[in-house]
């Protein structure tokens, strides 16, 4: 037998047994049931076997004082990134959904003889006419009796001001831009307060996330215990993220934030440990009083930050996974590392202050503790340890410094067995929500930049400012991202390098060479697929489109039949079937109550496509209904196989 498939094949065993007997227990387990927690215990085993074994075999001997240094570091790394990731295992033995308390206290909350009154603050900056336009319309057909909206304006545009009035919203400015949103929002509450009929709740809603008719009338129902101080709901888009988009995978791998919206809350929320996280979020007034009367400005993530002073003074955060807004996600991959940035510097802003995991005395419970440790060593350590991970294999071909010191067969047979448990059993607790391959480029992709953030976070947490995530921007042409680009290119170069200079002569593959070899060949993989990222294709259509079947009229001169809506968008939508009408027709399409006039603008055997009039009733009236909660983005179903071909499809053109 050849030596490298002997080798291979002596190591996979302990993996194969473990992989394959994951693939015959998890299909009869519930993963929203109790028995989640078996499939977890069993990667927490493997974790302690792992990393025994790594600390006992394969760190180098002082021997070589360089290997020895590097090594330990690594360890070090790798052990900080485990710890995080045993924490949020834990998290994920936990799931809560709150559906079904929401549908048992509605009754509850409409039968109040006077329905509390919740102020609507959309909070705006530099957004463009369009996106604030439908925010604006979207937030005014609400089903629920007794609110206001306020758009609260950081750029103090006069043009706005009268686009608010028009559309039925009250329009608020201030004279300077001090501590960003939260101090813009902290002037609305000075200023509803000093009201004769200040409200009982106030909704936060950024610049572009459109409710669904049903937000506040879902959410306020969960406010029946009295120690809820803020419902928060997930945050849906409406468009392709840039690894999504610019991989072309939009239609087979979901935006990154799906797994966090849909997994890890709602198990944060079982634990307690759910937080705000700024739009589309409920907040009762009377919890912000007891917190000091507003929202805090000691970091640049206040949402976060704010449950932490509700939870000090005696209200938690609750979380409904539940679609009642849509909203951009970010559109170019420099908005997006902006926006990751913003956050991991805001986080650890949290840490170095009052409130952080390492503060003792300032009234946080074990559970939050842990839950704000996991984030900081998500942060920190899981960046690290990626960016490590694309290091040490060049360390060792280049420069030979040998930071692991493992037999092939060995390190397979302990490695496999952890990494095939963390992948599959992750894949299932996520319905596939989670791959290694996406995972670990979502992390190269912003690595750099957030590692800064931390730095910053750390040891300069102070005068540090919002920084803003651009959106609606230009994406009509090709944009590539050089700077970006060249970092991962280089990384690719040294890898390549590094591997045709070390395996040029005879190397056996019973050493950490071969090890050495295969990962790098899985960094050489990820590292062009981040390059490909950098290349940021133009986006065709004016209007992302929403999935979802709707029953629909169309009226073709006296001849009505009723389609399936396959996709909407505010201008048009996609019909299901044939029809009998030329290109160019002019048809009116009934949706509920409202009448569309539009002109057929495609058509084949299978579908049709529909361009709609864009009056302004009509149009006001399309975006109520494609931000209904009818109609969807996020991909439902993943497959692997899918999203792979994606992937190597892209990177072959």
């Amino acid at each position: 037998m050849n030596p490298i498939v002997s080798v291979l094949a002596e190591g996979m065993v302990p993996g194969l047994l473990v992989g394959g007997a994951l693939l015959v227990i998890m299909p009869w387990l519930n993963r929203d049931s109790n028995w989640r927690i078996l499939p977890v215990a069993l990667v927490l085993v493997l974790t302690i076997r792992y990393m025994f074994w790594r600390a006992t075999v394969t760190i180098p001997t002082l021997d070589s004082p360089v290997d020895f240094a590097a090594g330990w570091l690594f360890f070090a790394i790798e052990c900080s990134a485990v710890a995080g990731s045993v924490i949020s295992y834990i998290t994920l033995t936990r799931t809560r959904q709150r559906t079904a308390d929401v549908d048992a206290n509605t009754k509850w909350l409409f039968s109040h003889e006077q329905m509390p009154l919740v102020d609507v603050f959309i909070c705006t900056f530099n957004e463009d006419r369009d996106i604030l336009e439908r925010t604006m319309i979207g937030a005014t057909g609400m089903n629920y009796p007794n609110y206001r909206v306020w758009v609260l304006d950081d750029g103090a545009r006069p043009w706005l001001a009268e686009l608010a009035t028009t559309l039925g919203c009250r329009y608020l400015a201030r004279h300077d831009n001090s501590h960003a949103k939260a101090g813009n929002i902290n002037n609305a509450l000075r200023h509803v307060t000093a009201l004769p009929d200040p409200p009982d709740f106030i909704s936060i809603l950024d610049a572009d996330f459109v409710t669904a008719p049903e937000f506040l009338s879902r959410a306020l129902t969960l406010f029946r215990e009295g120690d809820v101080g803020i419902v928060q709901t997930p945050q849906h888009f409406i468009n392709p993220d840039p690894i999504q988009a610019n991989l072309q995978a939009s239609d087979a791998w979901p935006d990154e934030q799906r797994y966090f919206f849909e997994v890890l809350m709602p198990a944060k929320d079982a634990w307690g440990t759910a937080f705000c996280c700024g739009t589309s979020s409920v907040i009762r007034k009377t919890a912000l009083d007891a917190a000091g009367g507003g929202f805090p400005t000691e970091s640049v993530t206040e949402d976060y930050l704010l449950t932490l002073r509700l939870k000090r003074s005696g209200y938690r955060t609750v979380y409904l996974n539940e679609q009642l807004s849509l909203g951009l996600a970010p559109e170019g991959l420099r908005e997006y590392i902006t926006q990751r940035s913003r956050w991991c510097l805001g986080f650890m802003q949290i840490v170095r202050g009052a409130d952080g995991p390492f503060k003792p005395n300032n009234g946080l419970q074990l559970v939050d503790r842990l839950a704000l440790a996991e984030t900081t060593l998500y942060w920190s350590a899981a960046y690290l340890f990626r960016v490590s991970g694309l290091l040490i294999p060049i360390l060792y071909l280049l420069f030979n410094i040998h930071a692991v010191n493992i037999d092939t067969a060995d390190g397979i047979a302990h490695f496999l067995p952890y990494y095939l448990a963390q992948i599959m059993v992750m894949a299932w607790l996520s319905n596939q929500r989670v791959l290694p391959v996406m995972t670990d480029l979502s992390q190269i992709l912003a690595a750099r930049e957030i590692l800064t953030a931390v730095g910053i976070g750390l040891f300069r947490p102070k005068g540090q400012k919002f920084k803003v995530t651009a959106k609606g921007g230009d994406r009509s042409k090709t944009v590539i991202q050089w700077r970006m680009m060249s970092w991962f290119a280089v990384l690719l170069a040294l890898t390549v390098i590094g591997v045709v200079m070390h395996f040029g002569g005879n190397h056996s593959f019973q050493d950490s060479s071969a090890v050495a070899l295969y990962w790098s060949w899985y960094n050489m993989m990820i590292l062009l697929s981040a390059i490909a990222v950098c290349v940021e294709r133009p986006r065709k259509r004016k209007s992302d489109r929403l999935r979802g079947a709707q029953p629909v009229t169309v009226t073709i001169g006296n001849v009505s039949r009723i389609f399936m809506t396959a996709d909407v968008s505010v201008g048009g939508m996609r019909l299901l079937g044939k029809v009998d009408a030329p290109l160019g027709s002019p048809i009116s399409v009934d949706v509920g109550h409202s009448r569309f006039d539009g002109t057929i603008v495609r058509r084949s055997d299978e579908d049709f496509a529909v361009a709609l009039d864009e009056s302004i009733g009509a149009r006001n009236a399309m975006i109520r209904n494609v931000y209904s909660g009818v109609f969807v983005a996020a991909v439902k179903q993943i497959s692997s196989t899918a999203v792979a071909r994606r992937v190597l499809a892209r990177l072959l053109t």
